[in-house]
């Protein structure tokens, strides 16, 4: 514990807290996630420590559940985008040629498309479930990860113990996973935080349109539109899941740093 330093202590717990309250929001949270319990926009109260909504729900519960969804849907979101992102980067860059230039420009095509005009486009005809949400982010920001595998991949491939490694006759499957995975580590690491970062932010935009978590579940996006008009009128629902995200994400960001430097030592290193 001496080793790490203070800003990756405060991370983790940020972190831990965050994904802790997800887990047990069923027991922690002091009443239902869309039960009335008190008037509109109440004060912070012993009874309601982050004051009622617009329509008098308990703020805390609603943040608890809130953080649930955003958390598991980012979450999810991430795992497909890296899944799929680095498998086909690391294939571009290790079969090159018609295959890498191929998939390359399809990933060029998407991403000239913003991915906010491209989600809203898909989710306004799909219907609106969380399994269509978290496909929809998980595989537009899988290009973002294809990018930054490919480029790493590039450099890796020529290196000695790949070249060895294809004259002993191994084929792309043993390449990918046991000589440029664990050499690639260190900027998929840092990578990781900031793709699960920028899905919170994505969930809760698309939230916030009205083309994300759809009631009665909540996410921290929705929060902030149920209560947006509260601020006209000085009240600060608001104002706390949009502190909830911006503490999050530098949470999550302070513990990527610290693993981006322990895991330095990887890069450039030697293929299993």
């Amino acid at each position: 514990m001496r080793r790490i330093p203070l800003s990756a202590i405060i991370g983790m717990i940020l972190t831990g807290a965050f994904i802790l309250s997800a887990l047990l929001a069923d027991f922690i949270a002091p009443y239902g996630m869309a039960e009335v319990v008190g008037d509109v926009w109440e004060p912070i109260s012993a009874d309601h420590w982050f004051g009622t909504d617009t329509i008098g729900r308990d703020m805390l519960t609603r943040m608890i559940y809130g953080g649930q969804t955003t958390i598991l849907v980012a979450a999810a979101a991430t795992m497909i985008s890296f899944g799929t992102g680095s498998v086909f980067g690391f294939l571009a860059a290790t079969m090159g040629g018609w295959i890498d230039q191929a998939m390359s420009r399809f990933v060029d095509l998407l991403m000239a498309i913003p991915s906010l005009i491209l989600a809203l486009v898909i989710l306004s005809v799909m219907p609106a479930t969380l399994t269509t949400l978290i496909l929809v982010m998980g595989f537009l920001d899988a290009t973002r990860v294809f990018r930054l595998s490919r480029a790493v991949a590039v450099d890796i491939t020529v290196m000695d113990y790949v070249e060895a490694a294809r004259l002993r006759g191994e084929g792309w499957r043993w390449i990918i996973f046991r000589e440029i995975l664990p050499n690639a580590l260190s900027p998929l690491v840092a990578e990781l935080g900031l793709r699960f970062i920028f899905a919170v932010l994505f969930i809760s935009t698309l939230s916030f349109l009205g083309l994300g978590v759809q009631p009665p579940l909540a996410d921290w996006g929705g929060i902030v539109k149920e209560n947006s008009a509260g601020l006209v009128y000085g009240k600060s629902a608001a104002l706390i899941p949009a502190f909830a995200i911006a503490a999050l994400a530098i949470s999550v960001n302070l513990v990527a740093d610290w693993v981006l430097s322990r895991t330095t030592s990887l890069k450039g290193g030697r293929g299993a």
